[in-house]
This record gives C-alpha cells, structure tokens and sequence, in this order.
C-alpha cells in the first residue's frame, strides 16, 4: 500500500523546547493510526504540522503526494481535521454552520444538501441540526465538530480526541463510524483512551518528549507487558488442602500471584516461563484435584502498562 501520509524528520521548536523532535512515520490507505503519548508529548503539534496550521522547524512531510510547504492549499483540501479544540461559530444553527463549511470546502453547491444530511446522519445530529450551536452540550459540539470535518468526504481524517467530552453511548457510536470508514481512508486518531486503540486502531505510534519511542501493532505492544500470556483462573475454595502451593508445581509455571478471595472464591494469576503455554497444564490440574474451576482467563497483555513503561 503506498503511503497517503510521508513525515520525515518532522521538528518543531518554540524558542528552545523541542516540541517535535525528529518524528518519521507513515500511514497507508486502510490503516487507523492510534497516535498516542503524555500531555505535551507532541501529539497536537504535529498533527497542526501536518494539517498545515503550523511550518516544521525542520523535516518534511507529504500528505497525499502533497508537500505540507510547498503545496499546502492542496494538502488542506485533502483532508478533513478535527482538532482538540475545534473552533464552532456558536450564534450560527448546525444547519447553517455546516452549510458555511461546506461552501468553504469548494462543495459544489447543488450538493450542499445532501453533503449535510450525509454528515448529521453520520454523527447523529438529527435531533440539533436547527439549534444554535452554543446551546449544545459538550458531546454534541464535539460531534458538530467531527461533521464539519467529514463534509466534503475526504481521503484522509486527522482526529484529535474525537471522542472527548462524549458519553459512552456516544462514543460507541463514534468509534463505530471509524471503523466503517477505515477501509476507504487514511485515519490519524490521537486519543488518551486506551480501550479506543483497542477497538479502532491497526497501528499505534507513541510519542515521548517529542520523539517517536514505539511504532507497533496493538497486538505487539500488548505482548511486552508483563501479564501477556499469563493465566487467571478463579476456583471455589475446596475444604482443605493448599491451591496455591499446587499451581507453583504445575510445570511450565514461573510464578503465582494470589488476588482477595470473596464468597468463597479463591483467584489466582500464573505467570509462564519463558516460552511456554499454561492453560491445558492448570485445566488437568484442576481436573485431577477435582477443583471447581469458575473462571479461565488468557491475558492478552495491558496497553496501560505498556504506555506507561514506555513514556516513562
């Protein structure tokens, strides 16, 4: 897959901070890119770099073939942004501000129309579309602000917290229309919440002190956590006899962690050594010592843990 978005090199200074600091990745038609890391790691400048708002102090970047500046009227019209704090025009209805945008966009004007309703039923702003836009509630601006930046159905999407200040019904929804869009389009999705990489992002870059310290899969990043490929099993309590002092023997295992036993239920956490799988040894286990087992779980790793080794 050829790249829709090229950085090479991309810095940003302000004064002696180095905000950006050398960052090179690119994004691929298809692929939804977590772009992740601490408050003031980065994130925002470089996607206002990318979005033309703000000139790298050094590096390059190509959005669409585009050159970032040499072409940026170009790279503009390419793609639809929603920055951290979209800036909404609050004396105007929704109808109306998205009218504006979309004749800012260069919409042709018969499509006006169906450019708006395509967007409201998108982000479910049927019920406000006649509401002047400072009488909305957080979560509906920030969805006024998603629609103003799909109105001319662009190829690539840059969003910056998509999902704040929304609630959780509304953020399924959100994360939804993400992954309907995924496969027809280049998405750049910066997010402080984890579980949103989970159930929208291919890739994840994280970004520290203005440099890029990992560029994996969700996948790969969960196996260096710690708990990746662990075993948690809960049992009810037999009388007599010692689990724990059992699961250290079970073969294959390193380590057992004991967790609060409630209600008569003993849980634990079996950590493998190096290389090998638990689950079938702790399943015969059980089954020999005639355990009631409740609860088998195959740890998949935590990003958590993850993100916080790394930006540490």
């Amino acid at each position: 897959m050829s790249a829709m978005i090229e950085t090479q090199g991309l810095a940003r200074y302000f004064g002696n901070i180095k905000a950006v600091d050398g960052v090179t990745f690119q994004v691929a038609k298809g692929e939804v890119l977590g772009f992740l890391g601490p408050n003031g790691a980065g994130k925002s400048t470089t996607m206002k770099m990318l979005t033309c708002f703000l000139s790298p102090s050094a590096g390059t970047a190509k959005v669409a073939g585009y050159d970032i500046l040499e072409q940026s009227r170009e790279v503009r019209a390419q793609i639809g942004y929603l920055p951290e704090n979209a800036p909404l025009y609050g004396e105007m209805e929704v109808r109306d501000f998205l009218e504006f945008i979309a004749e800012v966009r260069g919409v042709e004007k018969a499509r006006h129309k169906s450019a708006i309703d395509r967007v409201v039923q998108m982000t479910s702003l049927q019920g406000v579309v006649s509401q002047r836009i400072e009488t909305l509630s957080k979560g509906f601006k920030r969805r006024v602000g998603l629609a103003q930046a799909l109105i001319h159905d662009p190829q690539i999407l840059i969003l910056d917290e998509p999902t704040d200040g929304l609630d959780p019904n509304q953020k399924h929804e959100v994360r939804e229309l993400i992954n309907s869009m995924a496969k027809d389009k280049c998405i750049v999705l910066s997010t402080h919440i984890l579980e949103e990489v989970d159930e929208c992002c291919t890739r994840v870059v994280i970004i520290a002190k203005g440099r890029i310290v990992a560029d994996s899969t969700p996948f790969e990043l969960r196996k260096r956590s710690q708990v990746h490929g662990a075993v948690t099993v809960s049992f009810k309590k037999a009388p007599g006899g010692d689990i724990r002092t059992a699961l250290e023997k079970v073969e294959g295992v390193r380590r057992v962690e004991t967790h609060t036993t409630t209600e008569g239920i003993a849980s634990y956490t079996l950590f493998p050594a190096q290389g090998r799988e638990i689950v079938y040894s702790i399943m015969n286990e059980a089954q020999r010592n005639s355990w009631s087992l409740e609860n088998l779980r195959l740890e998949s790793g935590h990003l958590d843990e993850v993100f916080r080794e790394i930006t540490r």
